[in-house]
């Protein structure tokens, strides 16, 4: 067996150069951005009035009340067409062009109207309540980096550099291939012996989460003419991803099967819990993931390898799950030389996060996994721990 790291590792060297593809900015939100984008406008492209006020000229103000000839409006969209001189002043509003002459801009609570003459009772501070041009950006700045997925802020970021197109990693297909002849899907009848196969919802939904594409294939039977015919129907998929049967038992045939179209084995075993029997390897140019079986393990080495492997080929630079530091409410037991991922929930208290494991760890158990929101990492050959002693946890779907 080998370690949870040296097996990420290894499937992480094997990802290919991410592909590309140019999208509509609208269409850019959760992709990995592959250029960086470059601003093609200024922002803002001018002096603006950040209030609504009046443009004045800071020279005018000798003393209060100062009196100013009102010589016309710069409502945003249509600046004023002129230049302001000695003793004028222009009405101005949020996002106004700053006319030609003005310095300043006097907000409207503290201006009296009288006819076309404006009454000011404060004397200016030089610059205030003006957005300088460029404040935001200039042209040729390049602003977003590549790599970082696109949330709602970048795109409307991008959108206001004038953006409409952006280069963008295509998405990783994956083809996801449940085996065995005990599953069924959800809304079959099932007979004696037979049980819904719930892993390739998950992981499906799991791909598409991470930025995957994710083609969920029919079920294979425990024969190896249907394992080939289904792993045949994923040629193109960049990801072969199999759930079960990845182990070597008499009726594990994923691996032997697979081998005989022409699949590589890079290795089967890792030593975690829950996980052991996951299986990596290359069938041409397709990576294969053999996930196992029950459904907790399934999920857990999606987390840790299959996840990992989409970030990696959508170019992003950050790849591995994060874990954070939290405080035991109970303790745990020793460990063996298996890492393990204990299901568990984590809270933010008044002292910082508080962690506590589930009772029943079974790994067929989604219920204990749906309540989790996040994993123990309990290291090989780790003591017993107290509670009140601080562990490594990683986060599932929650942020903080």
């Amino acid at each position: 067996m080998i370690s949870v790291s040296e097996a990420r590792s290894r499937v992480l060297a094997a990802a290919p150069d991410p592909r590309t593809e140019i999208v509509m900015l609208k269409e850019a939100g959760g992709r990995t951005l592959s250029s960086p984008l470059t601003a093609r406008r200024t922002q803002p492209p001018s002096d603006v009035s950040a209030m609504d006020g009046y443009a004045v000229r800071s020279e005018d103000f000798l003393k209060v009340p100062t009196r100013l000839s009102v010589i016309g409006e710069a409502p945003a969209g249509s600046p004023f067409n002129g230049t302001m001189g000695p003793g004028e002043t222009v009405r101005i509003f949020t996002g106004g062009e700053l006319p030609l002459g003005a310095d300043t801009v006097i907000l409207q609570e503290d201006t009296e109207r009288d006819g076309a003459t404006a009454i000011f009772s404060e004397l200016p501070v030089l610059g205030r309540h003006i957005r300088k041009a460029g404040l935001d950006f200039q042209v040729g700045d390049t602003i977003i980096p590549s790599g970082m997925v696109l949330t709602p802020r970048h795109l409307a970021l991008a959108a206001s550099m004038n953006i409409l197109w952006a280069r963008v990693s295509r998405k990783p297909r994956v083809a996801i291939l449940a085996t065995g002849d005990e599953i069924r899907l959800p809304g079959d009848d099932i007979g004696p012996g037979q049980i819904i196969g719930s892993s390739g919802v998950g992981v499906a939904s799991y791909v598409d989460q991470v930025g995957g594409e994710a083609i969920l294939l029919d079920i294979a039977g425990d024969t190896e003419h249907q394992l080939t015919s289904a792993a045949r129907q994923a040629a193109g998929a960049d990801i072969l991803v199999t759930l079960g049967g990845a182990s070597v038992g008499d009726h594990d045939l994923v691996q032997q099967a697979l081998t005989k179209e022409g699949l590589k084995v890079g290795f089967w075993k890792i030593a975690m819990r829950p996980g052991k029997p996951l299986m990596f390897g290359n069938l041409g140019e397709q990576i294969v993931l053999g996930l196992p079986g029950n459904p907790v393990s399934t999920m857990v080495c999606a987390i840790l390898f299959l996840g990992p492997l989409i970030k990696r080929m959508l170019g992003q630079a950050e790849t591995n799950p994060r874990t954070l530091p939290a405080r035991l409410k109970t303790p745990i037991a020793p460990n063996d030389r298996r890492e393990d991922y204990i299901r568990a929930n984590l809270t933010l208290e008044e002292n910082g996060f508080e962690v506590e494991a589930f009772a029943i760890q079974d790994s067929s158990m989604m219920s204990v996994f749906a309540k989790s929101n996040c994993l123990i990492v309990r290291p090989p050959h780790m003591e017993a721990v107290p509670a009140g002693s601080v562990v490594d946890v990683l986060p599932l779907d929650i942020q903080f």
